[in-house]
């Protein structure tokens, strides 16, 4: 800490000198017409201006050669005494970390490298603190998140990364758009918190004198637009979710669902694997994708199977047949947690999930879950007690979550009040009795389809990094004292 407060106090001295020579060390823009690095590298024998940041510095007495980057790219620029004269000495006072604009000849040096001869320059940022040494990077994992910049600029592939983020948002709109989606934008503040099963976050609203929710879901609010004439609607935003921070958990994460009038589910599966394909072939030109150590083939139609059928076929258990207890007794032999008094459907869905869901490595849709884990989905038109609700999984991990959407009000009214009532860790995760939604939906509401996707799940499957905080720019983090 004392060797970099030195290297700061050093360069305020050289700032300090800069403004005693006239010299604006933070100018609002060049006066340089200027072009990318990139194009600079393919215009030899051209004179021309480029800007950047002072990546390397090199002193052989009158010659400095220097590394020169912008978001483009890096070139190599050469200073020489006897072109720049009296301003030659200016060049001491500059420091690695610096942002310049120069102007010179692009040549290539008996080296084969390509090289700006500079003939003129100007400062644009006066850079206080030492980046840190580039080949090593910044070893510490809490210093990567909480100076994400530096991780940027050190890194290529953690920026390579960030870019794949850019596509999979703008693809994910472009495949929405051309289906005839229109994105939309709901409330984030929500008098009651509901679409989904999750601890809220709370608080108060001076001007209105009112406590409200940080949205959890966007789901009621786009479903209230359908009501409203909106056959396909969808919305990209974020979530706030008070739970818990691990590798696949942040409180604050983008999402983005979408509902479709006069679908169902098998159509909203349909999408969603189109969804996939599209973005495997902007991002990599094929559909194999890496995940984890394993390669997976996503071109094909992936198979539908139903939660029962997974059950029967992976651990021989037919709980169609069998009751609460005696699936509660297979949970136990299996050392499943439990915080007693589950339903039949939530002792299903635990199985499913802790033994079955991370085995599920090729493109699998698990579709038909018990209704009581699934209190916005429309209740199966064959069998009773189950809902047309799926999840897709690849590599072993849950990468969506959709239905046939509920839209009967009265069925509605009895989930949210069961939802309220059944056993889990933490009550207030259970869905509210939210009245004016209730009373949209008796306004009419057409059959429809509907998902939630996690944008950045999303992200951490197309780039193979399954920690959410690699995806995320700026995860949240304990605030530094």
């Amino acid at each position: 800490m004392q060797r970099l407060e030195e290297i700061r106090q050093i360069r305020l001295t050289k700032l300090a000198k800069l403004r005693s020579l006239g010299i604006d060390p933070y100018p609002p823009k060049s006066s340089f017409d200027l072009v990318s690095v990139a194009a600079a590298r393919d215009s030899e024998g051209k004179t021309l201006s480029v800007a950047g940041r002072i990546w390397r510095w090199r002193e052989h007495g009158n010659v400095i050669f220097a590394d020169l980057k912008d978001s483009s790219g890096q070139i190599q620029l050469l200073f020489q005494s006897k072109k720049l004269e009296r301003k030659f000495d200016l060049l001491k006072l500059f420091d690695v970390g610096d942002f310049l604009a120069v102007q010179g000849e692009v040549i290539k040096t008996s080296a084969g490298e390509i090289t700006i001869d500079v003939a003129a320059f100007e400062l644009l940022s006066k850079s206080l603190r030492p980046l840190p040494d580039d080949w090593n990077g910044l070893k510490d994992i809490e210093d990567r998140y909480r100076k994400r910049y530096l991780d940027l600029l050190l890194d290529p592939e953690i920026r390579r990364r960030f870019d794949i983020r850019t596509v999979v948002f703008k693809e994910t709109r472009n495949y929405l758009d051309k289906l005839g989606f229109q994105e939309v934008e709901t409330p984030v503040f929500h008098p009651l918190y509901g679409g989904a099963n999750a601890r809220p976050f709370a608080t108060h609203m001076q001007a209105l004198d009112t406590d409200f929710y940080l949205r959890i879901a966007f789901e009621l609010y786009l479903k209230r637009l359908v009501v409203g004439g909106y056959d396909k609607v969808y919305e990209i935003g974020r979530d706030f979710r008070n739970e818990g921070i691990d590798h696949s958990h942040n409180p604050e994460f983008t999402m983005i669902e979408w509902y479709e009038a006069y679908a169902d589910y098998h159509r909203v599966m349909d999408v969603t694997e189109g969804l996939f394909k599209h973005l495997a072939a902007k991002i990599f030109a094929k559909t194999q994708i890496q995940v984890g150590d394993k390669l997976v083939e996503i071109g094909h139609a992936w198979p539908r199977v139903t939660m029962s059928d997974l059950l029967a076929q992976k651990l021989n258990l037919d709980v169609e047949k069998l009751d609460a207890k005696a699936l509660a007794e297979f949970c136990q032999q299996h050392k499943l947690e439990l915080v007693r008094g589950e339903t039949k459907g939530q002792l299903i869905f635990e199985i499913f999930d802790k033994l079955i869901s991370k085995d599920l490595i090729d493109p699998t849709w698990v579709i038909d879950y018990p209704a009581d884990v699934s209190p916005l989905s429309k209740p199966h038109r064959t069998r009773e007690g189950w809902t047309e609700r799926f999840e897709g999984y690849i590599g072993g991990r849950e990468i969506c979550d959709g239905w046939s959407e509920l839209t009967d009000p009265q069925v509605q009214r009895e989930r949210f009040e069961i939802d309220t009532k059944i056993a889990r860790k933490d009550k207030s995760e259970a869905q509210q009795v939210d009245e004016d939604f209730l009373e949209a939906m008796e306004y009419g509401m057409p059959p429809m389809g509907g998902i939630g996707i996690g944008m950045d799940r999303l992200v951490m499957f197309f780039t193979n990094t399954w920690s959410l905080k690699e995806v995320i720019l700026f995860p949240t983090l304990r605030p530094e004292k």
